[in-house]
Order: C-alpha cells, then sequence, then structure tokens
C-alpha cells in the first residue's frame, strides 16, 4: 500500500509536533504549511492524500483558502480545525463541502479515525467485507445444498443480493466470479426445486404454496382498503429485489417502510401471464374459461394487457366489493406529470393503480440497442441506470406528493429479469412462441434434461391454444436458440436481460408496503 500523505496547514503547526510524530509513528507521512499561501503552493507541487486546516489563520483564513483548495484539488478530503463550535462557522465550512470538523485540543485518535474515514475507507471496506463472505461462503453453500422450502430459497436469495451489493462497494472485484459461481449454484438448486415443487402449487386446495401473485389484492390490498385506508398500488414491471435494494434508501426519506416480502410470480414469467394474474386474482387459465373476452393467446394479434382494468372489476365483483380507483400506465415522463397533476382528484379515490414500464422497457432496449447494452454490461450496471432513472423520474415526483398524504403505498411488479448465457437448441413450427426463456407450441423438440418441461398446461393453471400445446421453460442462464441461425441468435441474444423462465432473479419478486412518516 502507497503511504499516505498528509498536508496539515496551522500557524501554530509547532504546538502539534505530539499529534504529528503520533501519525508518523502509524506509517502516515506528514508535511506542514503556517499559512495558506505556502500551503496552495505546496498542492500546486505535489498531491496530498487528505487535508488538515486550520479555520483561524492570519492572513488566509481557513474558510478563505478552502475553494481555492478546492479549485486546485476538487476531490481530495479536506478536514476543518478549529477552536470554534460557532453554528454558522460549521454551516459556512460544510457548506463548501469539507469532508470533516474537528475541533481543537485534537485527540490524536480524532485525527486517526478522520483519515481512515476518508483515505482507508475503501480499502478497509474492502479488506473486510471481502473477508467476511470468505468466511460466509462455506455456510452459504452448505445452506444451498440443504435448502428445501420456499422460505429457505428466500432467505438464500436475499443474502445473495446482500453480499453481491456489499462486493459490489469494494474496490477490489476478486471474489465477483465467486459469488457468480455461488448464484448459479442455487439457481441450479431452485430450479430443481421448482419443477419438484411448482405443479403442486397451481393446485386448488394447495397447503403448501407460498404467497403468489395471484393473492396481492387479497392478502395485501383488501385488508388497507377494509382499514378504510388510500392505496396506491405501484407496479414497476420487471423490477428485480435487487433493484429494489439500490432504491431502497431514496424511498425511505419520504415513507416509513413497513413490511418488505418476497414473493412468487408464476410461469411463464411474462407481462402477459403474471401481471393480468395479479390484477384478476386467477390464474391465466381461470381468466380464459371465465373470462374467455378478456384473454388473448399468444398467437392472437393485438396487445397482451388491454383488459388489465377490467381484469380489476371483475376481481371486486366476484368478492362484492364497491371500491373507487384509478387505472394508469406510464410508458414516458408526459404520462407520469400527468399522474401527478391528477392527483388531487384520484386521492378521493379509494384505491390507485399506477403502473410504470420503464425498467421494462430497458431491458428490451438493453438486446436491441449498443449503447444500452454498454451502459447496462452486467447487473452492477443495470442496477446503475435503474437508480439513475428512478432520481430523475416522474415516480419519484409522485412518492414525493403523496409522502404528506394519509396513504398507504404497495409496491411490487410482474416480474424478474436474468442476463441469459447459454443457449438450449429447440425446434418449433412457425406458430411457437417467440420468447427466449418459454416456448409454447404442439410439435416443440428438445433435450427433456435441459427444460422444466409442461407437457399439460391446465395443470400449472395455463391455457393452451389447441389440443397438443405443451410448454417448456429455460432455467438458470440458459436461453432458447433454433438451430438454423445458431450463431447469430448466439452472439445477438448471448449476454442480455430475458424473462419467462425460471430462475430466482425472474421469479422470487419485491412487495414493499409504506406508510407515510408524517
Amino acid at each position: 500500500m502507497n503511504q499516505v500523505k498528509i498536508l496539515w496547514i496551522d500557524d501554530e503547526i509547532d504546538l502539534l509536533r505530539v499529534q504529528i510524530l503520533f501519525l508518523e509513528a502509524k506509517g502516515y507521512h506528514t508535511d506542514t504549511a503556517n499559512n495558506g499561501e505556502d500551503a496552495l503552493e505546496m498542492l500546486q507541487a505535489q498531491k496530498f492524500d487528505i487535508i488538515f486546516l486550520d479555520e483561524h489563520m492570519p492572513g488566509l483564513t481557513g474558510l478563505e483558502v478552502l475553494p481555492r483548495i478546492k479549485v486546485i484539488t476538487p476531490t481530495t478530503p479536506v478536514v476543518m480545525v478549529t477552536k470554534s463550535e460557532a453554528e454558522d462557522i460549521m454551516d459556512e465550512a460544510i457548506g463548501s463541502k469539507i469532508s470533516d470538523y474537528l475541533i481543537k485540543p485534537v485527540n490524536p485518535n480524532q485525527l486517526l479515525l478522520s483519515i481512515k474515514k476518508h483515505v482507508d475507507l475503501n480499502r478497509i471496506i474492502t479488506e473486510k467485507t471481502t473477508s467476511k463472505y470468505q468466511s460466509e461462503f462455506t455456510k452459504l453453500a452448505m445452506q444451498i445444498n440443504e435448502t428445501s422450502t420456499y422460505e429457505d430459497w428466500t432467505d438464500v436469495y436475499k443474502k445473495l443480493i446482500y453480499w453481491e451489493l456489499e462486493l459490489e462497494r469494494t474496490s477490489d472485484n476478486t471474489m465477483d466470479e465467486v459469488l457468480l459461481m455461488q448464484k448459479d449454484e442455487a439457481n441450479l438448486g431452485f430450479s430443481k426445486f421448482i419443477k419438484r415443487n411448482y405443479k403442486s402449487w397451481m393446485e386448488e386446495d394447495s397447503q403448501t404454496r407460498p404467497f403468489l401473485i395471484q393473492d396481492v389484492f387479497k392478502r395485501r390490498i383488501f385488508p388497507h382498503l377494509d382499514n378504510d385506508e388510500n392505496v396506491f398500488l405501484i407496479i414497476i414491471d420487471n423490477f428485480r429485489f435487487d433493484q429494489w435494494k439500490v432504491l431502497q434508501p431514496l424511498f425511505s426519506e419520504h415513507f416509513i417502510l413497513e413490511k418488505e416480502e418476497i414473493i412468487s410470480t408464476i410461469l411463464p414469467t411474462a407481462t402477459q401471464y403474471a401481471r393480468n394474474s395479479m390484477f384478476s386474482g386467477l390464474t391465466p387459465l381461470q381468466i380464459s374459461e371465465m373470462y374467455p373476452h378478456l384473454w388473448s393467446y399468444e398467437e392472437e394479434e393485438g396487445g397482451k394487457n388491454e383488459f388489465e382494468k377490467q381484469l380489476v372489476e371483475t376481481l371486486f365483483k366476484r368478492y362484492r366489493r364497491d371500491v373507487s380507483f384509478s387505472f394508469n400506465k406510464v410508458f414516458n415522463d408526459y404520462h407520469g406529470k400527468k399522474v401527478i397533476s391528477n392527483l388531487k382528484t384520484n386521492l378521493r379515490k379509494q384505491l390507485n393503480i399506477v403502473i410504470y414500464n420503464f425498467v421494462d422497457m430497458l431491458s428490451h432496449a438493453r438486446t436491441d440497442m449498443q449503447m444500452i447494452r454498454e451502459l447496462a454490461k452486467d447487473d452492477a450496471a443495470y442496477r446503475s441506470l435503474t437508480k439513475t432513472w428512478f432520481e430523475h423520474s416522474s415516480l419519484l415526483g409522485l412518492i414525493k406528493e403523496l409522502r404528506n398524504k394519509d396513504v398507504k403505498i404497495v409496491i411490487t411488479t410482474d416480474h424478474g429479469t436474468i442476463k441469459v448465457q447459454n443457449p438450449v437448441k429447440v425446434v418449433g413450427d412457425k406458430n411457437t412462441t417467440t420468447n427466449l426463456r418459454y416456448k409454447q407450441g404442439k410439435s416443440l423438440k428438445y433435450k427433456r434434461k435441459e427444460v422444466f418441461e409442461i407437457t399439460k398446461p391446465q395443470e400449472i393453471g395455463l391455457p393452451k391454444s389447441n389440443l397438443s400445446s405443451s410448454f417448456i421453460f429455460s432455467m438458470n442462464r440458459d436461453f432458447f436458440v433454433y438451430p438454423n441461425n445458431y450463431n447469430y441468435y448466439l452472439n445477438y441474444y448471448k449476454d442480455t436481460f430475458q424473462h419467462g423462465g425460471v430462475s430466482m432473479e425472474e421469479m422470487l419478486i419485491p412487495l414493499l408496503t409504506f406508510k407515510p412518516k408524517y
């Protein structure tokens, strides 16, 4: 490690020899200046890692020399050292972007803490985080091997996301590949778990099924409405749990997180199936049987999510509920601002449903646009792009508008997405669905061990467009390609984000309930 270089600017520098000797004994090299002018000349000539700056000096004061330091070296942390505890001086110093504030007489350990906080922070975080993950690796591997219930898998997924985000904060990427291998191992186990248990989840009298997406209204919306609470249900299409954890600090500025849950969406993990199930409280098969005019088969022309509002109406009617609600889809900033401008009217309604499609559009754009591919080249970049969108989005504008209103906010999604890497060959006729993570058709050819095969779609609550239709789902990081033009599809779709199949990233989705802070 390179030796840390400190510049200490103080007109009484001779009185600070004890502290300087302490720092040098700890391995830090310290240069000194007893006035601002000399210090500025030194900064022009050489680079320092941190600067201690006395606030009260003859000639240029600390507050006067501070902006000139920032011009020369804007990123170097500056710690203001002063005898004064006056609030206005503190405010001015903080407003001038100091990194820390110490009151004389300065304890040597205070100096050491400030250096570690502002200079050694990345190194300390990297060493500690890497060491902790290494010690947890074996425990997590054993947990993955022993996992047998849905709750176990959500716990594994949470831990993997936690470590992914922790390691992302470090400057060392040596453990990234290890964590990715462990996530792949977990997804392999999760896929086997789904193959063993998913059919039983979809049985009407199932006692073992987890909280599924079609239960959202019954279990999380109705109780609030029964309690005479106004509810905003916000659905962010294609929103993963790791993306939520990145956005959580931004939400916490405005609302209190009352409940964080991971629920399961259904197969296929695609909007047509999952979101229609959420809004209707039914499986796709039940929708097609009970409301055939509200269900569109994949080979039919037209949009597959045109009847979502009508499905919500059928849900309320079946449960004999007279609920006033609004329904809005946000595809761009104009739509988002319109939701905010209509807020006064909509707050009179018991329920407001707002769907934000940006994250889903980002996923599709990443497949089709080279620029977006480069901006979201991996999961970390994908999360970062989602955060940037949110910080400048009309959704954040809506959250800010609601923070002083007496409302409950429920946020969820229809499915997640996964970065695919491994091609799996499949052969189908011209009516086979085009999705890369699942296929529906009547003459599909594939290797059974490479897919999750459903020859009787009704067993998992799916309708079929003809008698011999079957479904296959890709697992882990696989994606389906046709043997003709194999290399083209392999090169074009490898490392893109897709959804529709079986993985923790696609199936295990966040369900969040917030209450206002004020």
